[in-house]
Order: structure tokens, then sequence, then C-alpha cells
């Protein structure tokens, strides 16, 4: 399996224009453009009934306590955890891709409700879900992408995981609101092949 991008190259930085949140010299952090960047995806198995795609962020801060103040910085040796960007069930089980911007342009206050996607694909709600609540202006249901927003105070840049599986069964078991790590639970023993594109961020001036 093949999971490549036009954005950007494995292992390179995603650019600005596919953030969530961009540098800012006065104010640390602006609002981005928030495209999705442009995927294609091939070498599918042959016996393959559907794909699904996870982007997920796996250097988020164990611990907010420093979370984007000033005068202090996010240390290189806190424990990690996951943050999920985008997850997309149902895709055809043959070659692929979506356009930069196609399932993401710009940012919704509240959330995207009917991203665009493949024919016949569905996308559950992103982690933005979980950190925009009790934000009045800002909380909802987030579907499907939504781009990098790492602290700006971090001591490393961040790794955003394009994950690829292809499965043997035709219709994920998620339904509704679905998160990613529901469709990690469904996907259990259903993998039969899979594949990783990663881009790295960062909002450190200092860093990339």
């Amino acid at each position: 399996m093949k999971l490549l991008s036009n954005t950007f190259q494995h292992g390179g930085y995603i650019p600005e224009r596919c953030a969530f949140g961009i540098k800012d010299t006065e104010n640390h952090m602006a609002l981005g453009q928030n495209k999705n960047p442009q995927l294609n995806w091939s070498a599918i198995p042959n016996d393959a009934k559907s794909l699904v795609l996870i982007c997920v962020d796996t250097d988020v801060p164990s611990s907010l306590d420093n979370f984007n103040k000033e005068g202090k910085t996010i240390s290189k040796d806190l424990p990690r955890v996951n943050f999920y960007h985008w997850v997309m069930v149902d895709i055809k089980p043959k070659d692929g891709s979506v356009s930069e911007g196609e399932c993401s342009d710009g940012i919704t206050p509240g959330g995207k409700q009917n991203p665009k996607g493949p024919v016949g694909s569905r996308q559950g709600v992103n982690d933005y879900t979980k950190f925009m609540a009790g934000d009045p202006e800002m909380q909802g249901n987030y579907f499907g992408y939504e781009g990098p927003c790492p602290p700006w105070n971090d001591e490393i840049p961040h790794h955003y995981r394009f994950q690829l599986f292809a499965c043997d069964f035709e219709t994920c078991s998620v339904d509704g609101n679905f998160t990613a790590e529901e469709v990690i639970e469904s996907m259990e023993g259903h993998v039969i092949g899979n594949t990783e594109l990663i881009g790295l961020y960062s909002l450190n001036p200092d860093i990339g």
C-alpha cells in the first residue's frame, strides 16, 4: 500500500495553509486556512473491501500546565498522548485521492457538519470536538479534517501521522458522531494492510 501527498513530503513539514493555527509575531498564533492536504493512495490489497483514513498527532503534551504560557516551555521530555485530526471510513478499496482543500477549506466555528469526501465515505468527529467544548463561540461537533495547531511553546515539532488501513469489511461498524478511537476498536482483527505518511508542524518560532 502507498499513501503519498503533493502537499508535503514524508517526514517534511506540512505547509501553513493546511494548518488550523499559524505563527504570528504579535500573538504567537493566528487562525490558518485549514485546508486538508492532497492525498493519493494506491497498491491496495486485492482482498480489501474498504479503506479507513486516520490522521493523529502523537506528540500532544500529557499535561497542560505550561500550555501556551508566557515564559514557560513544554519540555521535550514530557510524556505525549494522541490527538485525532481526521477519521474517514468506508472508502472504496481502489486507487484514489482527495485534492488539497477538497474536504476542508477554512475554519467553521462549531465544526463542519457535512464535509466533502470520496463517494460513499463517511467522516467522524475529530478531537477539536473535545478541545472546543466549553467555548461558547467555538463548541460543537467537528467532523472531518482540522489541521495542526500545536502549543506555540512546545520544544518539539509534532508528528502528524496520516494512516491508511485496508479492511476486510465493506462497512465500518460505527455510526453517528463516531470517533477515531471507536473506529480503531472496530478495526481490530479486520486490518489486512496499512501504510503511513508523516508530516511535521510547529508554531514555535525557534523550530522549523
